[in-house]
């Protein structure tokens, strides 16, 4: 499969803000702890991020190429709206990815120490809203767990 300059443009993004997430809490997983190894919730949260990534990225990327000049975020947000069913959805994401998702985000990941926070919901975007959901969850498990190992810090 090949992949178009706008797809790969996308991919290079959300690749990064993951990149950027994991440098910038490196701590959590560096040294004889470790994140105090993986745990069964935390590798339940990576495989369905990882599925998230790969469905999300291929409706996405047959949206572009099916709408071409067209396609956009407008555009895509606007056919989130084609019946009351998909309205019902569409309403939900975007409430919950726009609104909710960055003030859960920004709120529970300073309160438990994650750095940066706020780059999940920009994750979400150039990602997928279900990947940087469970990244998130992910993240912010192993930080919790590393707290209670470093109570001073």
């Amino acid at each position: 499969m090949s992949f178009s300059g706008s797809e790969l443009f996308y991919m290079a993004i959300g690749l990064l803000t993951v990149v950027l997430i994991y440098v910038w809490n490196a701590r959590l997983y560096r040294g004889a702890w470790a994140g105090g190894g993986i745990t069964a919730l935390e590798v339940i949260y990576y495989v369905v991020s990882i599925a998230a990534l790969g469905i999300g990225w291929y409706f996405n990327f047959a949206y572009l190429r099916e709408y071409g000049e067209a396609a956009g975020w407008w555009h895509w947000t606007t056919l989130l709206f084609v019946n009351p069913a998909s309205a019902s959805g569409g309403q939900d994401l975007i409430i919950a990815n726009v609104i909710l998702f960055p003030m859960w985000t920004i709120i529970e990941g300073r309160r438990s120490g994650l750095r940066h926070s706020w780059m999940y919901f920009v994750m979400s975007l150039v990602t997928s809203y279900a990947f940087a959901f469970a990244v998130f969850l992910a993240m912010n498990d192993r930080q919790l767990r590393w707290n209670k190992a470093h109570p001073s810090t």
